[in-house]
């Protein structure tokens, strides 16, 4: 799916609004909270999850303190 959406201004900040079939396809509505996640396709959304958000920031601190060690393992 391609699809262009519209950068909007919401108070002081900038928002995107997501059509009805975009928010059903997520399975989320207003008021829910998404996760926004970095791949190396791009930018990826998905409904947020707390356990998978406390998983990703253990993962996110080990890489941080193994940094060296895993730049060796991947070569």
């Amino acid at each position: 799916m391609t699809r262009r959406l519209k950068l909007t201004t919401i108070g002081n900040s900038t928002g995107v609004i997501l059509p009805k079939d975009l928010l059903e396809k997520l399975r989320v509505s207003r008021g829910d909270e998404l996760m926004v996640l970095e791949t190396p396709d791009g930018i990826r959304l998905t409904p947020y999850e707390p356990e998978f958000a406390e998983q990703m920031e253990v993962a996110e601190r080990i890489m941080r303190r193994r940094r060296n060690l895993l730049q060796k393992l991947a070569q």
